[in-house]
C-alpha cells in the first residue's frame, strides 16, 4: 500500500491583525506559532513540502518580504519572529478565504505528488475551514493539529474543528500525537 506524501499548509500567519478581534487573535496566534514551527522543522528535516499561504494585503505580489514589512507591528512581530518561510518553503498569496481559490495551490500539490495535507493557521473558523472544505472536495486526506489552529472565539474554533472532523473526515489530534510521526517522520520513498 502506498504511503501518503504529506504537505504542511500554514495559513495567514503573516498577518497585521488590523481588524475587530485582531489583538485577541494575535495572542492566540502567538501561542500556536510555537507548535506550527515545531511541525515546520519536522517537515523541513525530512524534506516534505511546507507551503505558506497568505492574504495579499492589496500588494498582489507573492513576495513575503514585502508582506512581512507591511504586516510588521506590535501584534505580529512576536509571531513572525518565530514563524516565517525558509528558503526551501513555498509561499503563495490568496485573494479570498480558501487557500485553493484563485491560487496555484492545487497545481503545486499535484506536481509535488501530495495527497495528504496538515492544515494549520488562522482563523480556524474562516480561512482554515474554507481551505479544508476545498481540500476535501479535491479528495486530499486531511490532518488538523488542534493546537495549531486559532480563531477569535474559542467556540467558533471548536465548531470548526468539529465540522472538519465530522463532515470533512479530518483527523483532529494535537501536534504531538503519534499520527504525525507516521505522516512526517516516515515519509514514502521519493519517486
Amino acid at each position: 500500500m502506498k504511503k501518503p506524501k504529506t504537505a504542511l499548509i500554514i495559513i495567514d500567519m503573516i498577518n497585521n491583525f488590523d481588524f475587530p478581534g485582531g489583538s485577541v487573535l494575535a495572542q492566540k496566534a502567538r501561542i500556536i506559532s510555537q507548535s506550527i514551527n515545531r511541525l515546520k522543522d519536522q517537515f523541513n528535516q525530512v524534506k516534505l513540502p511546507v507551503i505558506f499561504i497568505n492574504d495579499h494585503y492589496n500588494l498582489w505580489q507573492a513576495d513575503y518580504q514585502k508582506i512581512i514589512q507591511y504586516c510588521s507591528n506590535r501584534y505580529s512581530d512576536p509571531i513572525m519572529n518565530q514563524l516565517l518561510p525558509g528558503e526551501d518553503d513555498y509561499f503563495l498569496i490568496k485573494p479570498k478565504h480558501s487557500a485553493f481559490y484563485g491560487t496555484a495551490l492545487n497545481t503545486l500539490l499535484h506536481q509535488l505528488k501530495v495527497d495528504t495535507l496538515v492544515l494549520t493557521g488562522i482563523a480556524g473558523n474562516i480561512c482554515v475551514l474554507f481551505t479544508a472544505n476545498d481540500a476535501y472536495m479535491r479528495e486530499f486526506e486531511l490532518l488538523v493539529p488542534s493546537d495549531c489552529l486559532a480563531s477569535v472565539s474559542e467556540d467558533d474554533n471548536q465548531y470548526a474543528l468539529t465540522m472538519m472532523k465530522n463532515v470533512l473526515k479530518a483527523r483532529i489530534e494535537p501536534s504531538s500525537h503519534e499520527i504525525y510521526h507516521h505522516y512526517i517522520m516516515n515519509p514514502p520513498p521519493s519517486s
